[in-house]
Parts: structure tokens; C-alpha cells; sequence
């Protein structure tokens, strides 16, 4: 392919007539990490694609050197600021970045702009309780939307079920291997706020997407909000997460895919009852791949303690699940997305096997959906394959339907042929009648959201004491329900933003 200078005054221009003779394809006569430095680093191009070892463009002020696809090959530690994301940005294999505590990011929304962690890449993002990690809009308050830019990649080399893969979303990345203790660096206390772009239908940049990442990388307190697709979602991979937030996003909070297997604890999810996407909005969405093929590894991910408030709580009495209610209201973005149906708290389907243990859902059309159009979903079920264990249902219109987009609970008797519709659900009978799966309740127990202040929760805070079946107190489990202990048991506090619509960054 041609290889091109990156040219940036009279000096590069200078410096770029002199090689080219020789066959060289850029050079500096300075230290170019893009760390401390006031001269842009050099740039060379394979094809439109961008590539340096300085990450730092504009006078220190940008990350990437504003074309579309930027590859950064060095080893960089930035200073505590705020920077504009410019284009899809590939942290390469064998590339470092090191982002420090309180470090504003924002997104360019020209450039749809996203950061890539790429096989072999490492990146460091450690935020703290006091000063986190902000990666946001860089529109004013005011103004932001979902879909504002395009999110947070991390690929791995961990195991999937469809090999090396190309990540969603379109960038170039792929993602897969055998190392599953894999690390693809450190990401603590961090925002993601009004990411999410829909690059072409059903190719979706998530809030936050992981790509077989393994066991050795860290992932503890982060938040996802106002996402244009969902907010986070695994294609394989070992991972293990914990302390999550998704707020107000646009489809599903939790998507797992091709065969992730790590441990996922402690989350809270918080739904705006005018934002649902086409596709049928859900907390869990879970597949062992698209075509519900049992192809190993499974999908058999594990999630504990676990929050969901749905779009119907105490705000939002008049809640309907139709066209002319979900508006998407101020937070409706131009670019494409569509707007749909929340559906349900859990669905699982496509032969996976996910497990759910010790959480809560409230206020959602369907409670569990385990949909057998593709794949053995309900065979597993029956089987034991997978476990759902000392969950909690309230305020639910229908505790169980089988199918997908279908809002019945007489369905079958075996969650996959709907003939019979005289007959309660498989999914609504396997809820209700096994003691350890779970209870029920016909009202939302005050679980609801009551203020948007600056928690923006009251009662889901006690939900670990005041309804935790006490079976569940002596059985080897940490003792209560969702994702809070009790009311002191606040590890969001410091941290959160549930207003970043009107933050000034």
C-alpha cells in the first residue's frame, strides 16, 4: 500500500522532501511518545489508516491525530487533563496507555469517535472513588444525546465459539484465542456517558463492549449511561466484573454472547420508561451465539446480586408499553436509532446457559423470557444445565412467556412449540415451581425509583434485609438480594453521576 507523511509545518514539510528520496517514510528530530512533549508526533499511513507511537495530537489537547482509523503503537502515560477522542482509536498489540485518576475524555462526535483496546494492547484507567474516569459527550450540558460517540472496546485473546472474530460495531478489530487468563489492562471508576453508535443495523458500538477478555484484566466500578445500544455487552471471554452501573439505556443493560464464562456481581440497572429500542428492550440478553448452536465453550456466564429497576416504578405510574409512550423524549438522537418495546427482566435463549443468582428485577413487562425458537434453552432449564436461584420478581405483568416480542403468559408447555394456548408458559412454570428459583410479588414492594436525586434511589438500597428469604441467610451465599446489602452498603457513592446531562466538564 502507498506510504504517506503526516505533515505539520514548514519543518515536517522540510524534513518530509528530504526523505522521501531515501525511502524512509517520516522522521523527528524529538522524543514523539505524545507524553509531555509540544511537537506533534510522526505520522505514517497504511492506506487511510493512521498509525504512531505518540497518541497526543493538538498541542497535547487530542487523543489521535483526527483520522478516522488512528493505530497507536507506543508506550504512553498521560498527564491528569480533559482530551477530545478524535476517530476510532487502536490501542495495538504491544501499545501501552496509562489514563490517571480524574481525567476527562470526551468524545468527538464528527468522528463517532471510540476507543479500542486490540489484542496484545494494554491500557490502564484507574480511576478512584474521589476522582474518576469520565468519558462523555463533547456536547454542552444541555445538549448531549445517546449515540453522541462511539464508546469503550476492549478485545482480548480468551476463548469464544466462533474463533477469531470481527468485533461489532465496524471497526477493523478481531478479538479470540486460547490464552483465557489474558490481560488487557486495568479499568476502575469509570463514566461512560452518551456513547453508543449504531454503525449500520445490527452492527452496534455498545457503552461498553468486551471481545474475549481474559481472566487477568480488571474491571471493577464502572458506569454506563445513556448508551445508544446496550450498555454492556460480552462476546465471549473470561472476564470477571464487578460493582456495574447502566443507566437509561437505550436496549439491553447486560448482552451475553459466544460463549462468556466469567463471574459478573454487584449491578445496578435503571431504565427510562420512554427509551426502548426496536429489537425489544431487556435487562439480560443472553445467546450462546446467533444461531443457537451448541457450540463450545457455552455461554455460562454468572451473574450475582444483581438490581433491576424497570420502566415501571413510583415515577412512573402511567407506564404503557406502546408506540405513542415511548418517545425517547429529549434523549431521542438523529442518527438512525429506532424506537421499540421494553420487554422483559431476563431472557435467555439461543442455547445458552446463563445463571443468575441472589438479584431482583422490578417493574418489567415479562419477568423471564426462556425463548427455544433457536437452539435448547429450555431443554438445559429442564436439565439442570444452567441455575436461577433466589431471585425476586415484582411488579412484573407476566412472570413467564416463551417466546420472543410475544407478550402472553399460555404459551406451551415446553418453551419452544407454541400450540397450546390453553397452557401456562414453560418459563412462568419453571419459575413458580421450583422453591429455590425464586418468589414473586404481584406489587413492585416500593422497589421503585421515588427521586432522582443524587443516589437517585430509596427503598432498592434495603431490598437485601427486608425481603431476602431466609433460606438464602444460611446457605453458603453472602446473604441478601440484589446489589445492595443495605442501606450503608452504598459503593456507588463518590463516584456516580445520575445527571450527567447537565454536568459542566
Amino acid at each position: 500500500m502507498k506510504m504517506e507523511i503526516k505533515k505539520f509545518g514548514w519543518a515536517s514539510m522540510i524534513c518530509a522532501a528530504i526523505v522521501m528520496g531515501s525511502g524512509l517514510t517520516s522522521c523527528s528530530d524529538d522524543d514523539n511518545t505524545g507524553n509531555g512533549n509540544t511537537e506533534e508526533p510522526k505520522v505514517i499511513y497504511d492506506g487511510t489508516t493512521a498509525v504512531s507511537e505518540g497518541i497526543l495530537f493538538n498541542k497535547g489537547t487530542e487523543l489521535g491525530s483526527g483520522d478516522q482509523e488512528f493505530v497507536f503503537t507506543g508506550d504512553v502515560t498521560l498527564e491528569k487533563g480533559t482530551y477530545l477522542l478524535k476517530g476510532w482509536v487502536y490501542i495495538a498489540s504491544g501499545a501501552k496507555l496509562r489514563i490517571p485518576a480524574g481525567t476527562i475524555i470526551k468524545g468527538d462526535k464528527q468522528t463517532k469517535a471510540a476507543l479500542i483496546v486490540e489484542p496484545g494492547g494494554y491500557v490502564e484507567m484507574k480511576g478512584t472513588k474521589e476522582a474518576p474516569i469520565v468519558m462523555t459527550s463533547e456536547e454542552a450540558p444541555g445538549n448531549r444525546k445517546p449515540g453522541d460517540w462511539g464508546g469503550l472496546i476492549i478485545c482480548g485473546k480468551a476463548k469464544n465459539n466462533e474463533g477469531t472474530k470481527q468485533i461489532e460495531g465496524g471497526p477493523r478489530t478481531t478479538f479470540g484465542g486460547d490464552n483465557d487468563s489474558d490481560n488487557s489492562g486495568i479499568y476502575q471508576y469509570i463514566r461512560v456517558e452518551f456513547a453508543g453508535y449504531p454503525f449500520k443495523t445490527d452492527q452496534e458500538i455498545n457503552g461498553i463492549t468486551f471481545g474475549s477478555v481474559g481472566s487477568g484484566t480488571t474491571i471493577d466500578h464502572l458506569q454506563v449511561s445513556y448508551s445508544n445500544d446496550d450498555s454492556y455487552e460480552w462476546f465471549g471471554g473470561t472476564v470477571n466484573c464487578r460493582y456495574l452501573v447502566a443507566y437509561k439505556g437505550w436496549d439491553d443493560e447486560f448482552d451475553t454472547d459466544n460463549g462468556f464464562s466469567g463471574t459478573v456481581q454487584y449491578c445496578l440497572s435503571i431504565r427510562d420508561p420512554r427509551i426502548a429500542d426496536t429489537s425489544q428492550s431487556n435487562g439480560f440478553e443472553s445467546d450462546n451465539n446467533a444461531s443457537g448452536t451448541e457450540t463450545a465453550p457455552f455461554t455460562t456466564a454468572t451473574f450475582k446480586n444483581i438490581t433491576f429497576i424497570g420502566p415501571k416504578t413510583a415515577l412512573n405510574t402511567d407506564f404503557a408499553n406502546t408506540s405513542d409512550y415511548i418517545t425517547g423524549g429529549s434523549a431521542y438522537p438523529d442518527n438512525g436509532s429506532k424506537l421499540g418495546k421494553f420487554q422483559s427482566a431476563m431472557q435467555i435463549r439461543r442455547s445458552s446457559r446463563l445463571n443468575c443468582e441472589n438479584s431482583l428485577a422490578v417493574g418489567y413487562p415479562i419477568g423471564l423470557i426462556i425463548d427455544g425458537e433457536k437452539g435448547n434453552t429450555p431443554k438445559y432449564a429442564k436439565e439442570g444445565g444452567f441455575t436461577l436461584k433466589n431471585i425476586i420478581f415484582a411488579g412484573m405483568d407476566i412472570i413467564g412467556s416463551d417466546g420472543n416480542k410475544i407478550y402472553e403468559d399460555h404459551l406451551s408447555a415446553d418453551g419452544k412449540n407454541i400450540t397450546d394456548g390453553s397452557r401456562i408458559s414453560f418459563s412462568h412454570e419453571f419459575f413458580v415451581n421450583d422453591g429455590s428459583l425464586g418468589t414473586t410479588y404481584a406489587n413492585s414492594i416500593n422497589n421503585a425509583v421515588k427521586s432522582e436525586s443524587e443516589l437517585g434511589l430509596t427503598d432498592p438500597m434495603n431490598i437485601g434485609q427486608k425481603y431476602c428469604p431466609a433460606s438464602i441467610l444460611s446457605d453458603g451465599n453472602n446473604g441478601y438480594i440484589g446489589a445492595f446489602k443495605d442501606a450503608n452498603d452504598d459503593w456507588m457513592k463518590g463516584w456516580t453521576n445520575f445527571d450527567p446531562q447537565n454536568t459542566v466538564y
